[in-house]
C-alpha cells in the first residue's frame, strides 16, 4: 500500500501547480492533485505513445465504451457510448450544457459551499449563481431539500449538481437524488452533475449516478465524468459528456472546438484508467480510508477546536476552524506563519468562511507534518 505514494524527492523536482506554486518550505494539501505514482496501465499507454511519437490531435478511440464498463462494474449504471462526447475537461461541459440549456441572466443552482470554478464558469457565461447552502449541523452535511424547492420554484432554470460534493465529501442517497428530480421536473430546471469524485467511493458508501435513475429529469440531464481525480490525471485534458435519453440533441449544439480542445494523451490515459485501474484505484481507496481515519484521530488529539466531518467519498476534508478566531480566511495565516498550504475556504462561497480545506492524499507522514505545522500556529493563537 505504501508504494502507491511518491517520494518526496519526485514531489519536490514536479513542476505542477501543487509544487510550485508556494515556496519550497511551504507544505502543499490543497489543490486536488494527489502524491501518488501513476497507475502502471496509464504509465504503459502513455510511455507506448511517446515511443510511436503520438501526440497529434485527439481521437476519442474506445473512451466512452470504457468508462460504459467501469459505470456498470462499480455503480451498476449502463450509460449508453452513443450519448457521449469527449471533452477537454468537466468545466469546460458544464459552460457550453449552459450556454446551450439556459439564456444569459438565468439563474443557475449550486448547494454551497462549492467547488471554486462554479462560480466563475457560471458567471462567464452570464448566468446568475443562485446560492442554496447546504445544511450544517453537528452530525454533518446534508442537502436542504426545503431549500432547494424554494429556489427552483424562484425561477432558476438550471441545478449545477456536485456529487460526490466537493469540499464536504457529502454523497447523496437514492432518495434524496429522487427528490431532487421530482422538484426538477416541477419546476422545469434542467440539471447538470460533475460526478468526477465519483470513483473515489468510500466501502461503505453507495454512489447512485443521478443519470442511472428513470424518471424525466435524468433523461434530460448532463453528467460530465473524467478519470482525472481518481487516477491524477488533471494536467492531461480528457473528460466525458454523459448525455440521457432527452438531452443528446442539445449535446450535440456543443460547438466543434470543444472536442478538440481535448488532448490526445489525456483520453489515451482515461480509457487505460477506465479499462484496467480498477486494482490500482481499489489501492488507493483503502489508503486514502486510513488517511481520512488518521486525520480525524490527529485533529482530535492536536486541534480539539476543529471540526471535522469524515467524508463519504473524494480525499478533501473540509476543517471548520472557526473556533480559533483566525478569521475568514485561516487558511493565509497558516500559510504565512506555519508554512503549510491549504485551500481557502471563502473561496467556495459565503459558507466557507472560517474553513480551510485539506487534501489528505498523501503519504501518513505528510498528513501528520502538515497538522503538526497547523497546530503549532493555532495552539500559540489561541494561548494569546
Amino acid at each position: 500500500m505504501a508504494d502507491i505514494w511518491a517520494d518526496p524527492a519526485a514531489l519536490a523536482a514536479r513542476r505542477s501547480v501543487k509544487y510550485r506554486k508556494y515556496e519550497p518550505d511551504v507544505l502543499p494539501v490543497w489543490v486536488a492533485e494527489m502524491d501518488v505514482e501513476l497507475a502502471e496501465p496509464i504509465r504503459a499507454v502513455l510511455a507506448a505513445a511517446v515511443a510511436n511519437s503520438d501526440t497529434g490531435y485527439a481521437w476519442p478511440g474506445r473512451l466512452a465504451e470504457a468508462f460504459a464498463g467501469f459505470a456498470a462494474r462499480r455503480f451498476g449504471w449502463e450509460p449508453d457510448p452513443g450519448r457521449m462526447m469527449p471533452l477537454p475537461d468537466v468545466m469546460r461541459g458544464i459552460s457550453e450544457m449552459l450556454r446551450i440549456v439556459t439564456e444569459p441572466g438565468d439563474g443557475v443552482v449550486v448547494n454551497t459551499p462549492v467547488y471554486p470554478p462554479f462560480f466563475s464558469h457560471i458567471k462567464d457565461v452570464d448566468r446568475r449563481i443562485v446560492a442554496s447552502p447546504l445544511a450544517h449541523s453537528a452530525d454533518g452535511y446534508r442537502l436542504d431539500l426545503e431549500r432547494l424547492a424554494d429556489d427552483f420554484a424562484a425561477g432558476a432554470r438550471a441545478y449545477l449538481l456536485c456529487n460526490p460534493h466537493n469540499p464536504t465529501g457529502l454523497v447523496l442517497s437514492r432518495d434524496e437524488l429522487v427528490a431532487i428530480a421530482e422538484l426538477a421536473e416541477r419546476y422545469r430546471v434542467r440539471v447538470l452533475i460533475d460526478e468526477i469524485h465519483a470513483p473515489l467511493i468510500y466501502p461503505d458508501v453507495v454512489h447512485t449516478p443521478f443519470a442511472s435513475l428513470d424518471t424525466p429529469a435524468s433523461a434530460a440531464a448532463v453528467t460530465l465524468v473524467s478519470a482525472s481525480k481518481a487516477w491524477n490525471l488533471a494536467g492531461l485534458k480528457a473528460a466525458l459528456l454523459v448525455a440521457g435519453e432527452d438531452s443528446w440533441a442539445d449535446a450535440r449544439r456543443t460547438t466543434e472546438d470543444v472536442f478538440w480542445s481535448a488532448g490526445l494523451p489525456g483520453l489515451i490515459a482515461n480509457e487505460a484508467a477506465f479499462d484496467a485501474g480498477e486494482p490500482w484505484l481499489e489501492t488507493l481507496v483503502d489508503a486514502l480510508d486510513g488517511n481520512r481515519r488518521l486525520l480525524g484521530e490527529l485533529l482530535t488529539e492536536q486541534l480539539p477546536e476543529a471540526r471535522f466531518h469524515r467524508p463519504d467519498a473524494t480525499y478533501l476534508a473540509w476543517l471548520d476552524l472557526r473556533a480559533y478566531g483566525l478569521g475568514d480566511n485561516p487558511a493565509e495565516l497558516l500559510r504565512e506563519r506555519g508554512r503549510v498550504a491549504l485551500s481557502e475556504g471563502p473561496s467556495f462561497g459565503a459558507e466557507g468562511r472560517g474553513f480551510a480545506r485539506f487534501n489528505f492524499a498523501s503519504s501518513p507522514e505528510r498528513i501528520a507534518e502538515a497538522v503538526r505545522r497547523i497546530a503549532s500556529v493555532l495552539t500559540v493563537s489561541s494561548a494569546g
